[in-house]
């Protein structure tokens, strides 16, 4: 740089415009020797162009940046636009979830196109790290017949409905069709419909892409009533009863709220609502599909219950319950207060994880709001059981189920059943390239634009989904059979093991709190419990959602 500094010419132009006159200089003297040889305009056109680059580039106003860098800068936009890739594909860990491993995606890849999924030469973790789990095995492990583990919703002896349902214990969470791609949606439910496992709808309503292929759908209803509203935007009991009455609808989930974005409501720009997604869901091309923070149709817990029971008799007795990400304790405290004070109770609830899901959400809402799903699951089973209403009630979770070891961890901890989302997005070829929210996935999942969707061919992902619902439960029967069990649903905490410091483990049954049946129902020994029940139980209403002044 000092010898160039010498160069008279050169002194008069600063270092970070050096590449900008070289350029130029190339341009000037590549040009005149081509108008005299007749010949070699490659050179001129692309020195050209970059000169173009750099005097658009000193000439515009909205990049420091590129003003005094000119050309060079856009290597640094280069560089930091494949970032993500280079550290995925270069740099990462193969144990380092962010938000999934390289190990974790590539379980899913080999389960779903029947490659091999055994590990030889040992775990890559670290066994002697904080936070490490395993699942205490038997000398006499139990021989299972069947990987096909289900559970029925609907068929408590107290309250049974007209339509009770036998689900998978491993189902595909909510995906809506405007989120997700046609081609997408199509292979889910041809998936879903070959294993014999349920497909939630979301809560953008039912598509002709899931009904193409009659797997069984649970129909979730959010706060923008999509496929069940009216005019205005609030719920219509006849619309929805019509869509109901479809034998592929197995059970309505009412939304409530969501592990990517608790709290926080939706906007589908006007700009991607095609035709087939307003006749989705019942809006109107060229405006913002809306999905507002909370519901019209009640609100209060009571009044959720109510609807609830308005939803179950208007669908022909099918099996209905709902969704929500926990946040205020006393919330969902009233909502249980409500259960015992009415008699009305949901089918089923399904505990979504604060770690997020599929749908893009503000950094601050995906970091720093939103339970953590084993704490979420934890206080929801607790609470059920100390209200005495865990038997009629059945408990679904999801949030990042990847693995076989993921769902026996949840329903050791309270689940009847998981669902997954970004795993089933994993088995249809999704590369985890965090760009969901921008129409362009490049493998063809979580796009609306048609080119890039083509890339997906239904027949053969449908065929990787079963795939990977079929080779996860077999997997999950191993562990269960291991551990000496006959069905998943027989695991509890004490089979649970937790490393929490280099030289000590603990049954998780010793970590966490729990419960006695009914001990919410003695009013006179509600300080005794743990300090959540101690403090918030008495606070919550029946009436409302909010807390009672204590």
């Amino acid at each position: 740089m000092t010898l160039l500094k010498k160069i008279p010419l050169l002194k008069r132009i600063p270092l970070r415009y050096l590449t900008l006159a070289l350029v130029t200089a190339v341009f000037v003297f590549s040009l005149a020797y081509a108008l005299r040889t007749h010949g070699s305009w490659w050179l001129v056109l692309l020195s050209g162009g970059l000169t173009a680059v750099g005097v658009n580039d000193l000439r515009q106003t909205k990049q420091s940046l590129r003003r005094n860098y000119p050309i060079l800068a856009h290597f640094r936009f280069f560089f930091e636009l494949i970032r993500p890739e280079i550290r995925q594909y270069l740099l990462e860990d193969n144990t380092e979830a962010r938000p999934f491993s390289r190990n974790q995606r590539s379980l899913v890849y080999q389960r779903a196109k029947q490659a091999i999924d055994k590990q030889p030469f040992g775990t890559q973790l670290n066994v002697y790290e904080d936070d490490y789990e395993w699942i205490n095995h038997s000398i006499a492990p139990v021989p299972i017949t069947t990987h096909d583990f289900r559970i029925t919703i609907g068929a408590h002896p107290d309250c049974p409905r007209a339509q009770p349902y036998s689900a998978s214990v491993f189902n595909i969470s909510a995906m809506s069709f405007g989120a997700l791609s046609a081609n997408a949606v199509l292979a889910l439910n041809a998936g879903a419909k070959q294993g014999g496992f349920m497909h939630d709808t979301g809560e953008g309503g039912i598509s002709a892409y899931h009904r193409e292929h009659g797997g069984d759908l649970i129909w979730e209803i959010g706060s923008g009533y999509f496929g069940c509203r009216d005019e205005d935007g609030k719920f219509s009991e006849e619309k929805f009863a019509a869509a109901s009455a479809s034998p592929q609808v197995k059970m309505i989930e009412i939304k409530l709220s969501q592990g990517a974005k608790p709290g926080h409501g939706g906007v589908l720009p006007a700009a991607k609502v095609s035709a087939e997604i307003a006749s989705t869901r019942g809006v109107n091309m060229g405006e913002d599909c809306i999905s507002p923070p909370r519901h019209s149709a009640f609100d209060s817990p009571t009044g959720l219950l109510q609807f609830i029971e308005r939803l179950r008799n208007a669908s022909g007795g099918k099996p209905t319950g709902f969704k929500l990400a926990i946040g205020h304790p006393w919330e969902f405290f009233a909502i249980v207060k409500a259960m015992l004070a009415t008699g009305i109770t949901p089918d089923f609830i399904v505990v979504d994880g604060g770690e997020g899901g599929t749908g893009a959400a503000p950094v601050e809402f995906t970091d720093h709001v939103g339970t953590p799903l084993q704490e979420a699951l934890l206080l929801v089973h607790h609470t059920l059981v100390g209200a005495g209403l865990r038997d009629k009630i059945r408990v679904g979770v999801s949030g990042k189920i990847i693995s076989a070891f993921d769902i026996a961890r949840a329903m050791a901890l309270g689940a009847d059943w998981c669902n997954s989302a970004r795993g089933f997005m994993f088995a249809l070829g999704s590369i985890q390239p965090q760009s969901c929210h921008t129409d362009n996935c490049p493998t063809g999942v979580a796009t609306q634009d048609a080119q890039r969707q083509r890339a997906l061919v239904p027949a053969q992902k449908a065929e990787r989904v079963a795939n990977f619902h079929r080779n996860t439960l077999n997997a999950l029967a191993e562990l269960v059979s291991a551990a000496g069990l006959k069905h998943p649903v027989d695991l509890k905490p004490h089979h649970l093991v937790r490393r929490v410091s280099s030289s000590q483990v603990r049954l998780v049954s010793s970590l966490v709190p729990f419960l006695a049946p009914d001990a919410l129902l003695n009013s006179t020994n509600i300080e005794n419990l743990p300090a959540v029940y101690g403090i918030y139980w008495p606070m919550a209403q029946a009436d409302s959602f909010q807390p009672l002044a204590i």
